[in-house]
């Protein structure tokens, strides 16, 4: 793997979007181990597009209109589903250990924001190639590696938004003004995303 590869990948991980907003929101409102968990579930989300991009999925559909537009939709109303949620929320954060049940709900919200969009799928598409030699006797092999490198990268830099969102959780808590207005800012910035989503071509 290239210094190049390894460059593009942090560039793209670290670039603030729909993933780290949410872990970032995990950690702020649940703690550290929710934050992981956020992090986890975010990798997580990226495996089915490692697997469309690596068996040619990506490329079909890269090509169909409306497979690209009923993935792409789905996820605008998801995360229109995620801001009035979180804009409704009004119960108070405590500084206590969330319920066990609810970090498979951290999960699965987690796994969803990242499968529902198709941008992510024909990123792999079109990124992964680039890193594999044009002589590999292994392609396939080759981008599984870097799949993977991809998702380790992914889940280290979620890890951190968490850590720090949750290292500043006693402080949020403290301030229920502040709290209010996180959440509205949360809110806001899932809609900005479903926006950013919604215009976005095939």
């Amino acid at each position: 793997m290239t210094w190049a590869f390894w460059l593009t990948t942090l560039i793209v991980v670290a670039t603030p979007g729909t993933g780290a907003v949410y872990t970032i929101s995990a950690g702020l409102s649940r703690g550290f181990k929710a934050g992981l968990v956020a992090a986890f579930g975010c990798t997580l989300g990226v495996v089915p597009h490692m697997i469309a991009a690596i068996t040619g999925l990506a490329a079909l559909l890269n090509a169909s209109a409306l497979a690209f537009s009923a993935l792409k939709w789905a996820g605008v109303a998801y995360l229109l589903y995620l801001a009035v949620q979180t804009w409704r929320d009004h119960s108070d954060l405590v500084a206590t250990e969330t319920a066990p049940q609810s970090f498979w709900q951290v999960i699965r919200t987690a796994v969803l924001i990242n499968l529902l969009n198709p941008k992510l799928t024909i990123f792999f598409f079109a990124f992964l190639p680039q890193f594999v030699p044009v002589a590999d006797p292994s392609p396939t092999v080759t981008m599984v590696g870097l799949s993977l490198a991809f998702m380790a990268a992914t889940f280290a830099v979620f890890a951190v938004y968490g850590s720090f969102a949750a290292s500043v959780r006693d402080h949020v808590l403290r301030r229920p003004r502040v709290v209010t207005w996180l959440r509205r800012t949360f809110a806001a910035t899932y809609v900005l995303l479903a926006g950013r989503l919604a215009v976005q071509e095939h």
